[in-house]
């Protein structure tokens, strides 16, 4: 039974909650950076209506007219930042560390964690490209419901593969050991089998399409390069994806199953390690866009220095492809492939997702644009550049705050102060 205190206080949280989504609030930030100019505003007031942008003006408008006031004059006010490449659910562990087995259940766990973990961190959206199956589908229901708190989730549910590929679930295991699986299940072999796996994802109601057309480094095999679907198999996946509206999203290393995938019209490649010349001007010509995942790219390189952390059919690839990724990103850049954020995080820890502006202003990027990569341009490839990626009128409420100037100090995205998402402040 709670205590009459308890509920007392329990209501005033409740009515405290319930006057911070109503009331119209003003908020004066020392510094604006609002996803779509290439400049830094100072001194702004952004009028907060609901969980809207009602106003943003140049100058502090007085305080007195609005119920409630959040002086950020001494911060940066940014767009809530946009990961397009996470796993919740799961983070990779040396074979000394990991445990005997890893129940669903527990999975469904550590997946409300790690949401909570990078919402706080400041990602207010991000893209979960592949889990175990319905994980991330149900955690994106629970918080779009207000049952947990975390982040905005667009979730592909379970990657599809073909047999023994990248995202096999049986790889590794002696046959023996498993049932064959089946398209529903996410492995597929021809085009039929392609529009079984896609419609079941439908079905589950993913908001996506993730599939691995080439090997993979953290697979139990010896290729991670090498293309794993057949240009009929991609051209139908995209083609199902297409008549139920879903986006696709691609992991590549190697630049041929990339190259089949770009020419089938895939939404994203993600990693990109070996894209070659004419894989980057494919992607130009077509509008793909490039998700690095240098921060994945960087923790298995050093991993793989230390002994018996891989395996050791593991441990070569991930010596080879880390460092590679820095150098495609830079190239890509360069030559003017779009680029959106996105971290690979569950390789590496969550809430770690801001080490990928750094890496990429090491490898050559405007901090800006970095930035912008993780605002206008996510919202972009998610196709929701109509409701987020920017602070201006009629836009979601979706907004972060960090001390400092990050234009001139990218690390300081590190420590995110103030999370508003949906109008609502946390």
């Amino acid at each position: 039974m709670i205590s009459s205190i308890r509920y007392k206080y329990l209501l005033l949280l409740i009515l405290i909650v319930s006057l911070s989504i109503d009331a119209k609030t003003i908020i004066h930030a020392g510094k604006l950076i609002d996803g779509k100019s290439d400049r830094a505003q100072s001194r702004m007031s952004i009028v907060i209506d609901g969980n809207l942008i009602e106003d943003v003006k140049e100058g502090y408008i007085p305080p007195s007219d609005y119920e409630e006031y959040i002086d950020l004059r001494n911060h940066t006010v940014m767009p809530g930042l946009m990961d397009m490449h996470v796993h919740f659910g799961g983070e990779y562990l040396s074979k000394a560390e990991a445990p005997i087995k890893v129940e669903r259940e527990m999975e469904a766990i550590l997946a409300a964690q790690h949401a909570l973990v990078t919402f706080k961190s400041g990602f207010t959206t991000v893209r979960q490209v592949g889990d175990s199956g319905l994980v991330a589908i149900s955690l994106r229901d629970a918080i779009n419901a207000g049952k947990v708190p975390g982040p905005r989730i667009f979730a592909a549910g379970k990657t599809i593969a073909t047999t023994g590929g990248h995202a096999d679930p049986t790889n590794g295991k002696a046959l023996g050991d498993y049932s064959y699986p089946l398209p529903e299940q996410g492995v597929v072999n021809g085009p039929y089998e392609v529009y079984t796996a896609v419609r079941q994802r439908y079905k589950d109601g993913a908001d996506g399409i993730k599939i691995t057309v080439t090997g993979g480094v953290l697979s139990p095999a010896k290729s991670g390069d090498n293309p794993q679907f057949t240009q009929e198999e991609v051209n139908a996946v995209v083609s199902a994806a297409k008549d139920y509206g879903m986006w696709v999203a691609v992991h590549a290393h190697g630049a041929e199953g990339m190259k089949r995938a770009i020419e089938a019209g895939v939404d994203s490649i993600e990693h990109g390690t070996f894209m070659d010349d004419e894989a980057m001007d494919l992607m130009i010509e077509n509008g793909t866009y490039y998700v690095p995942t240098i921060s994945a790219g960087v923790f298995v390189a050093e991993k793989s220095k230390i002994d018996n952390f891989f395996p050791e059919i593991i441990r070569p690839k991930a010596a080879t492809v880390g460092p590679q990724i820095s150098k495609t990103f830079e190239k890509a850049y360069k030559r003017g492939v779009k680029i959106a954020f996105g971290t690979d995080a569950g390789v590496q820890k969550h809430g770690t997702n801001w080490k990928e502006f750094v890496y990429m202003v090491e490898n050559g990027m405007p901090e800006m644009k970095a930035i912008q990569s993780a605002t206008m341009e996510t919202a972009k490839l998610l196709r929701i550049d109509d409701k987020l990626g920017s602070i201006e009128n009629g836009k979601i409420a979706d907004l972060i705050a960090v001390k400092g100037n990050p234009i001139d100090d990218i690390s300081i995205l590190e420590n995110v102060e103030l999370v508003i998402k949906d109008g609502i402040a946390y």
